[in-house]
């Protein structure tokens, strides 16, 4: 079997990650707290943040890992002048110093798998210029750039790095956005498709992206987001 870790597992798109990979292949979380319903999956948890991942103990993780999934992401939607330095730090240190230190700590296992995939999150605010967005855009396209160059040096390793670019996905994270049925319609109406995203969307392309028979894919920028990231309807 596979071994995967996928950071940020207990909640969300993660947590769907994790529950259709446990099916498969052995699956390693990294959370901040402990998850009974990941330990029902039979998936192992690491104790940690992303942040804290290069201190915390992996002793249970084997010496090869076939796939890394970062997931941890943040919704901080505030006009430009209402945001501080520091919310762009926080968010550039979630997302991008958290996915560089999670890859620094794992990489050695996937290199010695001799092959395998690293999928992170973007958004769609990256590519379509958005209000409210700046701090997450900001952080989340440095996460794009981040991955074509991974993808670029990891090559000759037989590693891909990929990228999966979501527009408002119903999770916890985005509740205050989809609490009631007016944002409900709403939010529908301003994807081509008319639908919101769902964890479940997420996760199949993230099981696509690290499954071998997707070797053929790497340094690219998938926008999974009803359409919104491409068409005008």
């Amino acid at each position: 079997m596979q071994n995967f870790v996928v950071i940020g597992g207990s909640s969300g798109i993660g947590f769907k990650v994790v529950e259709n990979l446990t099916r498969q292949s052995n699956v390693y979380v990294v959370s901040r707290t402990s998850s009974a319903k990941v330990t029902q999956l039979g998936a192992k948890q690491i104790l940690s943040d992303a942040l804290g991942l290069d201190q915390a103990d992996l002793s249970v993780l084997p010496d090869e890992i076939n796939g890394l999934v970062y997931c941890p992401g943040s919704i901080n939607l505030r006009p430009f002048t209402r945001l501080k330095p520091d919310d762009f730090r926080s968010d550039f240190e979630q997302n991008v110093i958290g996915a560089v230190k999670s890859i620094q700590t794992i990489l050695p296992r996937i290199k010695r798998a001799k092959g395998g995939s690293i999928v992170l999150f973007s958004t769609v605010a990256a590519k379509l210029g958005m209000p409210f967005h700046s701090s997450i855009a900001t952080s989340k396209a440095a996460i794009e750039g981040l991955s074509k160059s991974l993808a670029a040096e990891l090559a000759q390793s037989n590693i891909r790095v990929n990228v999966i670019a979501p527009s408002l996905t119903d999770t916890s994270l985005a509740e205050g956005l989809l609490n009631s049925p007016e944002k409900r319609e709403s939010a529908k109406n301003r994807h081509p498709i008319k639908q919101i995203g769902t964890p479940d969307d997420m996760a199949f392309v993230v099981e696509m992206l690290l499954n071998d028979r997707s070797s053929w894919i790497t340094g690219q920028v998938i926008g999974v987001d009803g359409g919104m990231g491409s068409l005008k309807v």
